[in-house]
């Protein structure tokens, strides 16, 4: 090419630039006339950026935020997570819901469609939105709903009068209205004051059942829900269904005469059990139990693979935090423990465990987990995670030990692992920071995450997996027909643990979800090992 077409190129592309310049121009000054950009040119900055004013916070909007709730308001602070899918902003940095107010539901009136005023939960307005969300988990529960098609023309609960004190989710809702269909009354409270999802709450009580319930009850509360379960002249329960032992403790310490008619009691938690076992210990549990916990179902289904996943929900939720090369210590090395640790491991975290079991702590060091005391990491750790079911795993000592910015936490059903009660003192700050996260703020400046103040993470700080609820459920399903059919003489005043061909059943139930095909034995083979082919095919003592 030569020099003088080079030169006429470059005057070219140059008056070419001058007319786009000129373009962009004229589209500018026409904007300033009242016309917006086309959406292609909206993104590009004008010449000269205008500066945005930032909004801060007032004095006393910061003076609110920083006061720990009251008992009515935490109540204001607490929402239902599963509504969050239903808001146009992040569920995360919000507080309350938009319908919502400050009156406590114990001071409302409501009433439902069929004209019942026979519950108390937050809204009863919200049961559509409940609705939906238990026809949701009811995909994810076959097993809950095959049982419910085999069983619904037997009615094998027909004249059971259970009342129930769990974690009251869309799962938990299949469970009761699987109940309702195979002949059952129910009422039903929470187990914990943060885990209900208010909707599903709703949906239920709009169903007719009778629900006491909402998120973020105060103790008070709690317990006062308890008793409107059970405290009516006009409804006395027969049967119990358990999570923790507070439902079974009140009514054998308020309703001695009540306590007496039980035909049964299922009890799904370390804690509720260990309660139990102490009952029938001082000869004082004159009803059957049922330790469901123990059951091979909840411990290697529930405790496992359910902590496995909704550990790490719960965290990401409250703390946003990435999980690479964290130093982590998790207290237990149980069945929950072990799903907590080998998800924390899988995400890259350094986790060390505490044990006082020498077996579990052997299965720890197998598993490539450090075994330590508490006190010899206190100080590097980034986060505390408790599985015991104890109290005191983590002390107020030990709390003014660990560094700045540690996340405390339990995954035990019992709130009594970390000792919250002794941070509540003058020279200690609480400030919330978002729903069930708040900093607790030492004179010197040092911050500390607790989550869910205390209590059940998972739970309260965000849903576990439906699956492997729908096991659990029918699990605790069976064992209720099993001890209210029961022949007079079967059961004693006693613990039991669910019968092995129990849990195997329930599991064969699940299969199908994965087309999973078993294997039968042969006459033969089933004569060489002794076992009947039809099952059951573990001895009791078997540890799967």
């Amino acid at each position: 090419m030569s020099e003088s077409s080079c030169d006429a190129r470059a005057s070219k592309e140059v008056k070419e630039s001058e007319n786009v310049a000129e373009k962009f121009s004229s589209m500018s000054a026409s904007r300033s006339g009242g016309d917006e950009l086309p959406p292609a040119f909206s993104a590009v900055p004008a010449h000269k950026p205008v500066k945005k004013q930032i909004q801060f916070v007032t004095s006393e909007d910061k003076q609110e935020f920083s006061k720990f709730p009251t008992k009515a308001g935490r109540r204001s602070l607490s929402r239902s997570i599963s509504q969050s899918s239903t808001d146009s902003y992040s569920s995360a940095a919000s507080y309350t819901d938009s319908s919502d107010d400050e009156t406590s539901p114990r001071d409302k009136t409501q009433i439902n469609s069929k004209g019942s005023s026979d519950f108390c939960v937050k809204n009863i307005k919200q049961a559509e939105f409940g609705r939906r969300e238990i026809e949701i988990a009811e995909q994810d529960m076959s097993a809950l709903i095959s049982l419910r098609k085999r069983a619904q023309g037997e009615k094998p609960l027909a004249g059971a009068k259970i009342v129930g004190c769990t974690h009251i989710t869309a799962q938990t809702a299949v469970l009761i209205e699987t109940l309702v269909a195979l002949g059952a009354q129910c009422r039903w409270t929470a187990c914990n004051i943060y885990s209900t999802q208010n909707e599903v709450a709703a949906a239920l009580s709009e169903a007719g059942v009778a629900v006491f319930a909402w998120k973020g009850e105060s103790e008070a509360d709690f317990w006062w829900c308890i008793d409107r379960c059970v405290g009516t002249e006009a409804w006395q329960p027969n049967m119990i269904l358990d999570d923790g032992g507070d439902l079974t403790h009140w009514v054998y310490k308020k309703y001695p005469n009540v306590f007496k008619k039980i035909r049964g009691i299922v009890e799904e938690s370390v804690t509720g059990v260990h309660r139990l076992y102490q009952l029938s210990k001082a000869g004082k549990l004159c009803v059957p139990a049922m330790n469901v916990n123990d059951s091979v179902t909840k411990q290697k289904f529930d405790n496992l693979y359910c902590c496995r996943e909704s550990i790490l929900d719960g965290l990401k939720r409250t703390t946003d935090m990435m999980f690479g090369g964290k130093q982590v210590v998790v207290c237990g090395y149980g069945e929950v423990g072990k799903g907590c640790c080998s998800a924390l491991k899988a995400l890259g975290a350094i986790v060390c465990v505490t044990e006082i079991d020498p077996i579990c702590a052997l299965q720890a060091c197998m598993d490539g987990f450090r075994v330590v005391k508490l006190n010899e990491v206190i100080r590097q750790v980034d986060m505390i995670i408790t599985c015991t079911g104890n109290k005191n795993v983590v002390t107020r000592e030990q709390l003014d030990r660990v560094k700045n910015g540690c996340i405390v936490c339990n995954m035990g059903h019992s709130n009594t692992e970390i000792d919250v009660a002794s941070l509540r003192t003058p020279e200690l700050t609480w400030e919330r920071v978002r729903s069930q996260v708040d900093h607790v703020i030492w004179p010197d400046g040092k911050r500390v995450v607790l989550l869910a103040e205390g209590r059940l993470l998972n739970l309260s700080c965000s849903t576990v997996p439906t699956f492997v609820l729908s096991i659990t459920a029918t699990t605790q399903a069976l064992a209720l027909i099993e001890l209210y059919n029961a022949p007079e003489g079967r059961y004693k005043q006693d613990v039991y643990l669910l019968p092995k061909k129990m849990d195997e059943y329930v599991a064969s139930l699940h299969l199908p979800t994965f087309d999973a095909h078993l294997t039968e034995l042969s006459d033969e083979q089933a004569k060489y090992l002794g076992l009947n082919k039809n099952g059951p095919f573990k001895p009791n003592y078997y540890r799967y």
